[in-house]
């Protein structure tokens, strides 16, 4: 019967085929989120926010929300295709070693950028502080999470993959609640960097590693559905409309929850979102904004699946590296434009977004000639 037939597939845990190689939707999925971020990080990092024209808001700097949830929920696809199906078997110490060893040389690069961040900005006692987790940089903050979640992440996927399906899926909803909940009422012993590190913290600019554990959950669950279905063109059919339809269900609670709001106008929360309202600790109307055009970026890579990574070959060329193309458009931004070149408010809004746009091509550019270079040898 259907009912039962639903039942066992609740309580049952995964079991997962081994990948059958790169799926270059995921680099897709990836190089858009980083193309994205580069281009946000031009903006801010040259011009300012508070320098954007109300048009360059809505709707440029607001597509730039999508890209966040969009990067955290890949990392979770990527760990689920590339190593859930070999979490707790006898050769995942060698895996989880792999993991482990990739955290500490993104949480090195991490500390190497926060400098070239805020070596035009800060003084070096400032710097000091925030290589001590004092504080926070802001840029590239998103790698320190990165780096921490790879330290600890590999510990727990033998026991998600042990999981059954329901606890599987109520597990993100339920984290997101506990991690609000201690954002709000827990002190965490008065550290606030420590604070800021797990559920975020209103006085420092962190992503939490609860507070975006879901992102990273709902990543695997995509992931685990990917093993079982990309290569199966009505399942992947079928995934693809079910991402689809979640994200546009979450931009249509965004817009309800805009609507219900008396003192507030659609273009206000749509604005309040491209200013970063509610984005840390997150807020539910901006996780409803960026998690619900993630998923429909997602959905649509699927859906272009190889033809679609080869006819926006750039764009998946940044995702296939992601590190290196954080490095790069760092190192330009804030290296070569602040520091060198002392660029800061220089170029009009016009001018900063053709060359956020020129730096997402340097950056597939660069990654394509360290390839390059790397088969010669």
């Amino acid at each position: 019967m259907p009912g039962k037939g639903i039942k066992a597939g609740l309580v049952e845990r995964p079991r997962l085929p081994a990948g059958q190689g790169r799926i270059e939707a995921i680099d897709l999925a990836r190089g858009i989120a980083i193309a994205l971020m580069i281009l946000s990080h031009t903006v801010s990092g040259l011009l300012g926010i508070r320098q954007v024209p109300d048009w360059g808001m809505v709707p440029i700097h607001l597509l730039t929300k999508f890209s966040s949830s969009l990067f955290i929920v890949v990392f979770g696809i990527a760990l689920a295709v590339a190593f859930l199906p070999r979490a707790g078997e006898p050769g995942w110490p060698q895996r989880r070693l792999k993991l482990i060893l990739r955290g500490l040389e993104v949480l090195f690069w991490y500390k190497v950028l926060t400098v070239v961040e805020m070596l035009p900005l800060y003084a070096p006692e400032d710097i000091l502080d925030t290589l001590l987790y004092q504080r926070f940089p802001i840029w590239v903050e998103i790698l320190g999470f990165y780096a921490i979640a790879l330290l600890w992440l590999p510990w727990v996927l033998p026991l998600w993959r042990r999981l059954a399906l329901w606890s599987r899926l109520v597990l993100p909803v339920a984290i997101a609640l506990v991690a609000g909940w201690l954002e709000r009422h827990a002190s965490f012993w008065g550290i606030e960097p420590l604070k800021a590190i797990l559920v975020e913290d209103d006085d420092h600019y962190a992503w939490g590693q609860l507070s975006r554990l879901p992102l990273v959950m709902v990543g695997l669950l995509i992931g685990e559905a990917m093993l079982r279905g990309y290569w199966q063109p009505v399942a992947r059919r079928r995934l693809v409309l079910g991402l689809a339809a979640a994200g546009g269900l979450m931009l249509l609670a965004f817009l309800a929850l805009a609507l219900g709001a008396a003192e507030r106008e659609p273009y206000d929360a749509l604005m309040a979102v491209a200013w970063n309202q509610g984005k840390h600790p997150p807020e539910l109307p901006f996780m409803l904004f960026s998690l619900g055009g993630a998923l429909v970026i997602l959905a649509l890579c699927l859906l272009g699946g190889e033809p679609a990574a080869a006819v926006l070959r750039p764009i998946t060329v940044i995702g296939s590296d992601a590190l290196k193309a954080f490095i790069f458009h760092i190192v330009v931004i804030f290296g070569v434009f602040r520091f060198l070149l002392e660029a800061w408010q220089v170029y009009a809004y016009p001018q900063v977004l053709g060359i956020g746009l020129a730096l997402v091509l340097a950056t597939a550019g660069w990654i394509a000639l360290t390839v390059w270079l790397r088969e010669r040898r």
